[in-house]
C-alpha cells in the first residue's frame, strides 16, 4: 500500500492519527470528572465534549483554505501548535479555577485536531496507488484507536484513579457532597492539577513531534497551490449527492460515537461501577473497536464496502436497543458491543465521500471534518435527558428503563440515519473500479 521511500513520513503521519485519538480518549473521562469536581449538572458537564468538537467545527475550512495555499506539511506543523498551545493552557486554567477557561482550552487544542484531520486523511490517500487508498485510510486509521487506549489509561491510572472529590465512604455516597465549602475548596484545588499535568505533558510532546516533522523530508503532494477557489470547490461539492450524504452520515456517526464512549461512565456508574473502573468496560470497547478495524480492513478486499458498512449499522442498532432495555450488566455488555460495529464506520464513510473529487480534495476533507461537530451537539442533547429528573441518572423511567438507559435512543436515531445512507451507496460502490483522488 505504500512505497518504501516514503514510508517513514508514512509512519509520522499515520502518528498523528494515534495523537488525536489520545486527545479524545482522555478528555472523555472529564465530562464525569468536571462534574464532580466542580458541581456541575449533566447538561454544563457535556458542555466539554461540545468544546472540544466545536473547534473542529470551527477551524476545519480555514485549514483546509491554509493547506491549499501552502502544503500538507505546513498545515500539520500548525495544527501541532495549535494542539500544543491548547494543551498548555490548562496550566493557567486550573490557577484560575475557572471551568470556562478549561473549555477554550479544549476549544483551542480542537483547532489544532481540527488542522490534523483535515490534512492528514487526504495525505494519507494520496500516499500511493489510488487503487489501495480506502484500505491506506483505514490502515492509517486504525493507530487511532491505539492511542485512544493510551488517553485511557492515563485517564484512569493518573487522573480518575487521583481525584478525591471521587472517594466514598463506608456506605457508598460520595464524601466530597458532605463536606463544608473551606474543605471543598481545598480538594477541588488539588484535583484540577491532577487533570492539568497530563495535558501539561502532553503538550510538551506535541512540542518535541513538531521539531521532529519540521525537520523530515515530506512527499511533495499534487498541491493547486491555492489555484482551487474556496466558493467555487465548495459549489462542485455540493452537486455530488454521495458527498452531501457522506457529510451528514459523518455528522451522525461522530455523534453516535462520542455518546456511546461519553455516557459509558454514567451508564456504568447506575450499576455501582465507579469512573475508575468503568474505564475497563472503555477499554473493552476500544480494544474490540481496534479489533474490528484490522478486520474489517481485511474484508474490504472481498466485500463491498457499502454494504458492510450497512451490516455494521444494523449491527449497532441491535447493540444500542439492547443497551437501551437491558438492564445490569448485560446492557452495559451490549454498549460496550457497538464500538465493533463502529470500528470501519468513519474512515470509509470518508473514502466513499471523496471518491473522485479531484482537486477539491482539501475543501471536501474540510466538510467531513466538521462534520465532527455531531460530537459536540449530540452528547449535550443527550445531557438534557440524562438532567430530565434531576443531576442523577436514574431519577425517572421512561419507557420504563431508567433515563440513563433511554438516552441512548438518540445514538440508535443515528445509526438508523447512517444506515439509510449506507443503503444508497451500495450501487454506486459497486461500480468503483479504484479510488481516484487525480
Amino acid at each position: 500500500m505504500v512505497e518504501s521511500k516514503i514510508l517513514i513520513p508514512f509512519i509520522l503521519i499515520t502518528s498523528l492519527f494515534a495523537l488525536w485519538g489520545f486527545a479524545n480518549d482522555i478528555t472523555n473521562p472529564m465530562v464525569s470528572a468536571f462534574k464532580k469536581i466542580l458541581e456541575l449538572d449533566n447538561f454544563q458537564a457535556s458542555l466539554v465534549q461540545m468544546a472540544f468538537y466545536g473547534g473542529y467545527f470551527t477551524m476545519a475550512l480555514p485549514a483546509a483554505v491554509f493547506v491549499n495555499k501552502y502544503s500538507y506539511k505546513v498545515g500539520v506543523l500548525i495544527g501541532l501548535a495549535l494542539y500544543a498551545i491548547g494543551a498548555m493552557l490548562f496550566y493557567p486554567a486550573t490557577a484560575f479555577e475557572e471551568y470556562y477557561f478549561f473549555l477554550l482550552a479544549l476549544y483551542i487544542l480542537t483547532f489544532g485536531l481540527a488542522f490534523l484531520e483535515t490534512t492528514a486523511n487526504p495525505y494519507i490517500l494520496a500516499m500511493g496507488a489510488p487503487e489501495t487508498a480506502i484500505q491506506r485510510l483505514n490502515l492509517a486509521q486504525s493507530f487511532n484507536p491505539m492511542g485512544a487506549i493510551s488517553g485511557l489509561f492515563v485517564a484512569q491510572t493518573f487522573v480518575l484513579g487521583a481525584l478525591q472529590s471521587d472517594n466514598l465512604d463506608s456506605n457508598g455516597n460520595p464524601i466530597y457532597d458532605t463536606l463544608s465549602e473551606s474543605a471543598k475548596a481545598v480538594i477541588r484545588t488539588a484535583d484540577l492539577m491532577v487533570i492539568r499535568d497530563p495535558y501539561v505533558a502532553l503538550g510538551l510532546f506535541i512540542i518535541l513531534m513538531f521539531v521532529l516533522i519540521a525537520m523530515v523530508k515530506m512527499p511533495k503532494n499534487n498541491q493547486t497551490n491555492g489555484k482551487v477557489h474556496i466558493w467555487s470547490s465548495l459549489k462542485r461539492l455540493s452537486r455530488i449527492p454521495r458527498y452531501r450524504e457522506g457529510v451528514a452520515a459523518q455528522v451522525f456517526y461522530v455523534g453516535a460515537q462520542i455518546m456511546v464512549w461519553t455516557y459509558i461512565y454514567q451508564y456504568a456508574e447506575t450499576l455501582g461501577i465507579n469512573n475508575q473502573d468503568a474505564v475497563n468496560y472503555a477499554y473493552w470497547a476500544l480494544g474490540i473497536f481496534l479489533v474490528g478495524r484490522f478486520a474489517c480492513t481485511f474484508l474490504l478486499k472481498y466485500v463491498n464496502s457499502a454494504k458492510l458498512l450497512m451490516i455494521l449499522a444494523i449491527a449497532a442498532m441491535i447493540c444500542t436497543l439492547g443497551a437501551i432495555f437491558i438492564q445490569g450488566m448485560y446492557g452495559l455488555y451490549s454498549l460496550v458491543s457497538i464500538s465493533f460495529c463502529m470500528s470501519l464506520m468513519f474512515s470509509t464513510i470518508y473514502g466513499i465521500a471523496l471518491e473522485g473529487v479531484g482537486n477539491d480534495i482539501e475543501y471536501g476533507a474540510a466538510g467531513l471534518v466538521m462534520a465532527i461537530v455531531g460530537g459536540a451537539l449530540m452528547p449535550v442533547l443527550q445531557g438534557l435527558i440524562l438532567d430530565i429528573g434531576g443531576k442523577g441518572y436514574t431519577d425517572v423511567l421512561i419507557l420504563g428503563v431508567p433515563e440513563v438507559n433511554f438516552s441512548f435512543i438518540l445514538p440508535f436515531a443515528c445509526f438508523l440515519l447512517f444506515f439509510i445512507c449506507s443503503c444508497l451507496w451500495i450501487p454506486y460502490v459497486r461500480y468503483i473500479s479504484h479510488f481516484s483522488i487525480d
